[in-house]
């Protein structure tokens, strides 16, 4: 598989996330934590766990960084605070995708699970299941949105990303 395929798929989370918390950012606070029925309870649920595990695997992969012993953490009760940790993952994401070659991704990983069980696979195999993993409540997130605002959430479609569609600033998000 080839490292620029990962490569994108860093990139696009980074868009797709960035286009994702514009949207939330705009709603007002009681619909972000409203309980709507995600797997997370609410956007601010769904969010965090993105983030905490996003964290998670991080940790796995490079051996470096903290993350919460649980998967319903809630790492930011802020979502400003969300937000600008949301953005800082996502470049250390691109960071550590970034270093890795075709050989290094035929390679096999060893890590621990959340249960402490050692486990091991191929790198390429986890970083599917990893960015899979983010649309998959990604997913949850944007569906979410449609619930509490009655109206179409921005496309997160792989397509657009390709296409160029635009991707707000987070780091002017109000506290």
């Amino acid at each position: 598989m080839e490292a620029d395929y990962f490569g994108q798929l860093a990139r696009y989370n980074r868009w797709a996330n960035a286009r994702l918390y514009g949207a939330v950012a705009a709603l007002p606070d009681e619909a972000y934590r409203r309980p709507i029925g995600l797997y997370f309870g609410s956007l601010h649920g769904t969010l965090n766990h993105l983030l905490g595990v996003d964290r998670l695997w991080l940790k796995r992969l490079t051996g470096e960084g903290e993350h919460p012993d649980r998967l319903d953490a809630i790492v930011h009760d802020n979502l400003h605070d969300l937000a600008q940790a949301r953005v800082v993952e996502d470049e250390r994401i691109i960071a550590v995708v970034s270093g890795y070659d075709a050989s290094t991704l035929s390679r096999r990983h060893t890590y621990h699970t959340t249960s402490g069980q050692p486990q091991e696979q191929v790198l390429a195999d986890i970083l599917l299941h990893f960015f899979n993993h983010q649309t998959h409540h990604r997913s949850q997130a944007h569906t979410g949105l449609s619930i509490v605002t009655g109206a179409e959430p921005p496309s997160l479609d792989l397509l657009a990303f390709q296409r160029g569609a635009p991707a707000p600033d987070l780091s002017n998000l109000p506290d």
